[in-house]
């Protein structure tokens, strides 16, 4: 994504984005908001309401008189064996439960093992009971957290897969505008330049804004590494928006924090620059025991960075390679605020969990793991007998214009991106000791002795 700063004689202030749904958790109790793709792949906003949050407390009541006492109970730490899972979806034909389908409430993947004498391969984290919010997102009973969903895990399982040794995947999406879309729009800026009268009113910010909307046209959705069609994927856009949302001040942030957009100075931007905002993982984030049997995430896995760009007259954009005060500012502080963002907006928790679940597949892939056990993930690793790409791949969206009254300048901030590179959390020198062999000792904690057919346990 890209900020787009144009001198112009009004004092207007304008931030572009695009049309995202938006999912303000810390007022479930006024609305819920999601996002769905129609057959064109363009996305839309939808917006549950939910005014005195009945909604919400009926859903979670009747959660809670499904499941299992035992399932919904919040646990500090829920184990699932990969290979004991997928055993137990042969069992039943390939036709996923719940349970299944949601990892047994599983929050975050904390913990990767490794057990030879079983030849279990095992994840761990947080976990209770879930539901569905009035949003459609599945979250955890009590906390509200976004739960690990099995089709985004198997994304990343198939990205480091048995047979794909070699292979050093990078996963991304990027969404921008044309650069038909931005040759029109500056034009149109320079006509405004020079026709529109007097000062800025709230009627002529409003025709500035649809002016620019129209020329902009819809953005392209560039998704590279995962299918385009999978839930994942859906959750690596939608993060990138909410996020430039935030950023250009087209919403309030669920913590106390300043936007880029109220923190630039417009006097000290240049007439054509542009701001690109990316997600990247925290690599620093893998701490693995000296025998190479378990690892353990730590920290919230995810860093807001940006670099400066320009655009020309034609629409085509060049690296500056640097990144102005305003512009840091704003990646240093979402990155600080990152664990209270992902509190409030589940989205922002969905990412992390995607980081997570890619770095933790990495991992199985470098310790062969899959050899060890093994493993052929024959059921997993195959979209016919378990389907994850069955949603419309996102391809368009529409941008949309906000004005305010700042000065003598007309600011248009533009587009977005994510990075994931997960075998860079992997090497050497990202890598965190085990020194007091705390990783270690949490994975010899576990005694596996199993009934037939139970994959998972606290």
């Amino acid at each position: 994504m890209q900020t787009q700063l144009v001198k112009v004689r009004w004092g207007i202030v304008l931030g572009l984005a695009a049309v995202l749904g938006t999912y303000p958790s810390w007022v479930y109790a006024q609305q819920a908001a999601g996002v769905v793709v129609d057959a064109q792949g363009v996305l839309h906003k939808k917006v549950v309401s939910d005014p005195t949050g009945q909604l919400m407390r009926e859903r979670q009541a009747a959660a809670k008189a499904s499941l299992s006492a035992e399932l919904a109970r919040f646990s500090k730490r829920r184990y699932i064996s990969l290979t004991r899972l997928e055993q137990a979806l042969a069992d039943r034909q390939g036709v996923l439960t719940d349970e299944m389908r949601y990892l047994a409430g599983l929050l975050r993947v904390q913990y990767v093992f490794y057990y030879p004498e079983t030849k279990d391969i095992v994840i761990a984290g947080p976990a209770e009971g879930w539901m569905e919010d009035p949003a459609g997102r599945i979250v955890g009973i009590s906390t509200q957290r976004p739960v690990c969903q099995l089709e985004d895990l198997v994304v990343a399982l198939r990205l480091f897969g048995p047979d794909k040794k070699k292979s050093n995947p990078v996963i991304s999406c990027s969404i921008d505008p044309t650069p038909e879309g931005l040759a029109a729009m500056q034009r149109v800026l320079r006509q405004m330049g020079s026709q529109l009268p007097g000062p800025p009113t709230p009627a002529i910010a409003n025709q500035i804004a649809s002016s620019l909307q129209e020329s902009l046209g819809l953005q392209d959705i560039t998704i590279n590494g995962v299918p385009a069609e999978t839930h994942f994927a859906h959750v690596l856009v939608e993060a990138d928006y909410r996020m430039k949302l935030i950023g250009i001040g087209l919403e309030e942030p669920p913590v106390q924090m300043a936007s880029f957009v109220q923190m630039v100075n417009p006097g000290q931007v240049s007439r054509n620059a542009l701001f690109r905002w990316f997600f990247v993982p925290d690599y620093q984030c893998v701490r693995v025991s000296e025998d190479g049997l378990a690892m353990k995430l730590e920290g919230d896995g995810v860093k807001l960075v940006g670099e400066d760009e320009l655009v020309t007259s034609e629409g085509s954009r060049q690296t500056t390679g640097a990144a102005s005060r305003a512009s840091q500012m704003f990646t240093t502080t979402f990155t600080k605020k990152y664990p209270e963002l992902a509190e409030r907006s589940p989205v922002f928790a969905q990412l992390r969990n995607l980081i997570d679940m890619t770095v933790a597949a990495a991992f199985i892939q470098q310790q062969d793991y899959y050899t060890k056990a093994g493993w052929k993930m024959e059921i997993f690793g195959d979209e016919s007998k378990l389907a994850v790409q069955k949603y419309p791949a996102p391809k368009k969206v529409a941008p949309a214009v906000s004005a305010v009254v700042r000065g003598a300048r007309l600011m248009t901030p533009i587009g977005g991106g994510v990075h994931i590179e997960p075998q860079e959390a992997l090497e050497k020198r990202n890598l965190l000791p085990d020194d007091k062999g705390e990783v270690a000792k949490t994975r010899q904690e576990v005694q596996l002795r199993l009934p037939q057919g139970r994959w998972w346990w606290d």
